[in-house]
């Protein structure tokens, strides 16, 4: 018998088709990016923040910011993922309930801190890119989560980043990587695409 997971990732199809006469709840919403939550980050910063624009007034203010992609606006909700630059400050509080939780000794959290601030102080692109791997990973868990939900989903990256920062209030050390529709799909999106043979991306050293 397939795992669900392994059958979720033969399954899974970008939804470019969304029927805009479905919504879904708050509580969906929420549950979605719990679960996207879940995803893995460096030293357990859990730098990301998920905006769920959901209105029609607040998705067509993104649809003129996302080169007028029907998408944005029939999908029920548009996430904008934003991956935060990389802040070691912060680490004592997200390391908190690791320790509490007893999977941690508190003893480790000033060395987690440490090899933190090593890696990220004073290096902008590291924390860039840091930003932008966080995000990635919860836009993933966030779009099979969606079809474990029995929802649709469509990642974008055809936005215009400066504005959408400006437009919907996102902080400086917010990077706005990609956008995912989530919603109901119609009938007439087309499967998962063939991919390339192993042969061609695979090589065994």
């Amino acid at each position: 018998m397939t795992h669900p997971i392994i059958s979720a990732i033969e399954e899974r199809r970008t939804t470019n088709l969304f029927d805009a006469s479905r919504g879904i709840s708050d509580d969906q919403i929420s549950e979605l990016v719990r679960l996207a939550t879940r995803a893995p980050t460096s030293f357990n910063l859990q730098n990301w923040r998920f905006v769920a624009v959901r209105s029609p007034e607040q998705k067509t203010r993104l649809r003129k910011l996302a080169w007028d992609q029907a998408k944005v606006t029939e999908a029920a909700v548009t996430f904008i993922i934003c991956g935060q630059l990389t802040d070691e400050r912060v680490l004592a509080e997200r390391l908190a309930p690791v320790v509490a939780a007893g999977i941690m000794p508190a003893t480790m959290v000033s060395g987690w801190e440490a090899g933190a601030r090593n890696l990220y102080r004073d290096q902008p692109w590291r924390q860039r890119d840091e930003a932008v791997r966080t995000a990635t990973f919860g836009a993933g868990t966030l779009i099979f989560a969606a079809h474990a939900l029995g929802l649709g989903s469509s990642p974008m990256i055809g936005f215009d980043p400066d504005a959408v920062s400006q437009e919907f209030g996102l902080g400086p050390d917010e990077v706005p990587v990609m956008l995912v529709g989530v919603g109901y799909a119609t009938p007439e999106n087309w499967p998962q695409k063939p991919r390339r043979p192993l042969s061609q991306v695979l090589e065994f050293v």
